[in-house]
């Protein structure tokens, strides 16, 4: 039995995780918990449970958690989400070190938050920086801020997910629309929180990677179609354009890797 569980963060912020334990007594409301997320662990209280935790969860709808049509806090009816993520985990309750950890977080982002004013009147940037929020295992730093139009943060020479300079600060001389269909092409996630920028739009580097996934998936079989080999009909289920390799499934349900070379023959 799964259980659903809302947890509070800093700012009010709540998400929705599961508890895989059958012993739900275990949590009660404003117990500390470090919860998976995507980039590591966190660190919240517990704000809702039982019944009331699955109802809002099913409100949101931002997950595949919820039923698919969300209402955000602001109470405005959210579209469907069919390519929502499942629910992460709580990981464990927190320790007494945990909650010291996050506490120590909590006094260093009034400094980090002083740090980046400086960085935005330097470079005028048109914007008025609210506040600094670190993830508890410090893997991911969130500045939130407000703005009257979107911010170019070019010159603030950022670093990426991928641990590299920011390429349109870099050496791209000019942002590119970048759509969702990218990200489908390369078999990523369609999720926009997992595929954007620090600006909020969508990654720069799937639209020039673009063009090498299409021209490397011409050499592959399309996913879902049956091919017949020496092993009868079969299914192709997915496509490693990196390793070279085929997934396939059989009629009787058996699942194989093949080399392209070898499905080739």
């Amino acid at each position: 039995m799964t259980t659903v569980i809302e947890v509070r963060f800093k700012g009010n912020r709540r998400e929705y995780f599961t508890w895989p334990s059958e012993d739900s007594s275990l949590l009660r409301l404003d117990a500390p918990v470090i919860v998976e997320v995507e980039r590591g662990q966190d660190f919240g209280v517990v704000s809702a449970l039982g019944t009331v935790a699955e109802k809002k969860c099913q409100r949101c709808g931002a997950c595949a958690g919820g039923s698919g049509v969300g209402v955000r806090d602001s109470g405005i009816p959210q579209p469907p989400t069919p390519n929502s993520e499942p629910l992460m985990s709580i990981v464990r309750i927190a320790t007494a070190e945990d909650r010291k950890t996050a506490a120590d977080l909590r006094v260093n982002e009034e400094e980090v938050r002083r740090t980046v004013r400086d960085r935005v009147r330097q470079h005028a940037l048109p914007m008025k920086v609210s506040d600094a929020e670190w993830q508890w295992d410090k893997r991911k730093l969130t500045i939130y801020f407000t703005a009257e139009q979107r911010v170019d943060f070019r010159a603030l020479d950022g670093i990426g997910r991928c641990g590299r300079q920011l390429c349109i600060s870099s050496w791209l001389p000019e942002g590119k629309p970048v759509s969702l269909s990218l990200a489908k092409a390369q078999g990523l996630s369609l999720n926009p929180l997992q595929i954007s920028g620090p600006c909020g739009r969508l990654l720069c580097c799937l639209h020039y990677e673009h063009d090498f996934y299409v021209q490397q998936r011409k050499r592959f079989p399309k996913e879902g179609k049956t091919l017949k080999t020496s092993a009868g009909n079969e299914r192709v289920i997915s496509v490693d354009i990196f390793r070279e390799r085929v997934t396939l499934r059989s009629e009787a349900g058996e699942t194989r890797v093949v080399a392209l070379d070898q499905l080739r023959v």
